[in-house]
C-alpha cells in the first residue's frame, strides 16, 4: 500500500505529529495558569482531568480524521484518475461534517466571554469538521477533473 518513498516519510511524519500533539497538549494543559484563563469553577478536580481526556481524544481524533484524506488525494494525484472511488462517500461526508462543523457553530453562546471559552473547547471538533471538509473539497476537484 505504501509504494512511494515519499508517501512512507509522510506518513512517519505524520505519525511523529500525532504523538507530538499527544504529549504537547496534555503538558500545556496541566501547566496552565488558572488565574490567567477564563476557566468555568470545578467544585470537583476529577472533573478537569476528565475533560483534558477530552481534550486529548478530540487533538488526536482531529489529527486523524484530517490525516485519512491525504491518501485518497495522493492516489488520485499519482493516478491522474479517481476510479474505485465513491464520489458519494465523500459528498455525504462533506454535507455531514458540514452540518456538524455549523452546528457547533450557531450554539455558541451569546456572551463573548462565553463564546471564547466555547470556541477554544469547542476547537478540535471545529478544525476535524471543516478541515475535513476543506480537504473533501480537493477530493471534489480531482473527481472533476480525473473522473
Amino acid at each position: 500500500i505504501l509504494g512511494s518513498k515519499s508517501l512512507k516519510n509522510f506518513c512517519v511524519t505524520w505519525i511523529i505529529v500525532c504523538i507530538a500533539l499527544g504529549v504537547i497538549l496534555p503538558c500545556q494543559l496541566l501547566l496552565r495558569n488558572p488565574d490567567q484563563s477564563a476557566v468555568i469553577e470545578r467544585s470537583n478536580n476529577s472533573l478537569d482531568m476528565i475533560e483534558m481526556s477530552g481534550f486529548i481524544c478530540g487533538y488526536i481524533s482531529c489529527v486523524f480524521y484530517l490525516g485519512s484524506r491525504f491518501p485518497q488525494l495522493y492516489k488520485n494525484y499519482r493516478r491522474r484518475s479517481t476510479e474505485g472511488t465513491s464520489y458519494l462517500l465523500f459528498a455525504l461526508a462533506m454535507m455531514g461534517n458540514c452540518t456538524y462543523g455549523l452546528s457547533l457553530v450557531l450554539k455558541m453562546p451569546a456572551t463573548e466571554s462565553f463564546r471564547t471559552l466555547y470556541f477554544l473547547h469547542h476547537l478540535p471538533w471545529l478544525i476535524g469538521s471543516f478541515g475535513v471538509l476543506f480537504l473533501d473539497i480537493f477530493v471534489s476537484f480531482s473527481w472533476f477533473r480525473y473522473g
